[in-house]
Parts: structure tokens; C-alpha cells; sequence
């Protein structure tokens, strides 16, 4: 099996040997990229890498351009990214969730617990190719049919209305990664609408009961929004 691709952008140079170190050790390949302007160059040439690891902080562009840049690319827009960076305030992590990155890693880190996460974020993106391909997503006994939508939980229908529909298929589709309130509304509910965010959470609650046993996986994420774990 071809060995997992990862581009890493750390002008740290002592951390960035640590990573490239352990990652290969760990049977990745990676490519280090010590500014945003060669990282922009190597993503625009479409080179194929199947995670990125971001540092905010970095000279020419910085992570958050680069990471808004990778959601942009048609090769890339479903590519787990990781922001590891000293940037730790909450509205830090709130911004670089909402602009798509998957995971927030403040530093210093626990290399462990980073490789952990990163074997998990590829995992995670590996099975949700595979569900995108189907017109269903599975989970355990819970059917979601995508034509017909419809729900079902151990062959037994559960009657949803179509935002609550809606609403699950979007946090098990992408399920392990933060939603924002303001994310889930858009997508969810469109650009256009007059609700407020705290709708989402009237609608999480109703969805949480009615799917019963699942409805513990919706993980309220506290100053963030929600994620629906395994």
C-alpha cells in the first residue's frame, strides 16, 4: 500500500524535524515547507497529499490564507487539515474551524496524542470517501438514505422533518469534525435565512431525542457548536 502523503508548514525548524522525524517513523512521507508561498506553489501545482498540518504563524501567507486556499482547490476541499500552532484563544480555534480545518492542535503538544489524532483524522476521511461514493451512510444500525430521505434505526423508520434530516445527514457525513452554529445554519438552513443561531440548538435537542441511543454521539462542543462522534 502507497504510503499517506503529508505536507507540513512549520518555519520552526527544530519542530519541524521532530514531526517529519515521527511521522516517518510512523510510515508517512512528508514534504516540509518552511513558508506559506512554497506551500501555496505545491497545492496550486495540484500535487497530491492526503493531510496537511498548518502553523498560523508562518512567513508570506499564513496558515489561515493557506487553509482557506485548500478549501478553494477541488483536489484538496475534503483534505483533513490540521492547525498546529500557538495560537490558543478560543476565537483562534472558532476561526480556523470555520474556515475548514478539521482539527486544532495548540502548542507545545503532546507528540503521542498528535499522532493519535492525525492517524484518526486519515481514517475518518478514508471511510467518508467510501460513504460519499453510496447512497447511503451507515452507522451501526442506523440507516440514512440519501434518495429517499429517509432514517432508519434498526430497520425501524424514524420520522424526521426535513431540517432534522438535513441536520444529521450533515454532522454524520462529516462526523469527528466541529460544526459551528453559523456553519450548520448555512448549510443546513441556507445563507438566506432569518433564524438565529440558537435555533440549531432547539433542533439538536428535538433530533437527540427522536434517534434515541444515537443521540448521545451529537457532541455539544462548548463555545464551538457540535460534532457527531463514534
Amino acid at each position: 500500500m502507497e504510503k499517506e502523503k503529508i505536507l507540513i508548514v512549520e518555519d520552526d525548524k527544530d519542530i519541524a524535524k521532530l514531526l517529519e522525524y515521527n511521522l516517518d517513523k510512523s510510515g508517512f512521507r512528508c514534504k516540509v515547507c518552511s513558508d506559506g508561498f512554497s506551500a501555496r506553489d505545491i497545492i496550486d501545482n495540484s500535487k497530491k497529499y492526503d493531510l496537511f498540518i498548518l502553523d498560523i504563524m508562518v512567513p508570506g501567507m499564513d496558515g489561515l490564507e493557506l487553509c482557506k486556499l485548500i478549501r478553494k482547490n477541488h483536489v484538496y476541499d475534503k483534505t483533513p487539515i490540521l492547525f498546529l500552532t500557538a495560537k490558543g484563544e478560543e476565537t483562534d480555534r472558532i476561526v480556523g474551524f470555520e474556515i475548514g480545518a478539521d482539527d486544532y492542535v495548540v502548542k507545545p503538544f503532546s507528540m503521542r496524542e498528535l499522532m493519535l489524532r492525525i492517524k484518526a483524522m486519515l481514517k475518518r476521511h478514508s471511510l467518508k470517501e467510501y460513504e460519499e461514493e453510496a447512497e447511503k451512510l451507515i452507522f451501526k444500525d442506523m440507516i440514512i438514505d440519501i434518495t429517499e430521505h429517509k432514517v432508519a434505526i434498526n430497520k425501524k423508520e424514524i420520522a424526521l422533518t426535513l431540517m432534522e434530516f438535513n441536520l444529521l445527514y450533515t454532522l454524520v457525513k462529516r462526523k469527528g469534525r466541529v460544526q459551528t452554529r453559523d456553519v450548520l445554519l448555512d448549510d443546513v438552513w441556507g445563507m438566506d435565512t432569518v433564524f438565529n443561531t440558537r435555533t440549531i440548538d432547539t433542533h439538536i435537542k428535538q433530533l437527540r431525542q427522536k434517534i434515541g441511543k444515537y443521540g448521545s454521539n451529537i457532541e455539544t462542543v462548548r463555545g464551538l457548536g457540535y460534532r457527531y462522534n463514534e
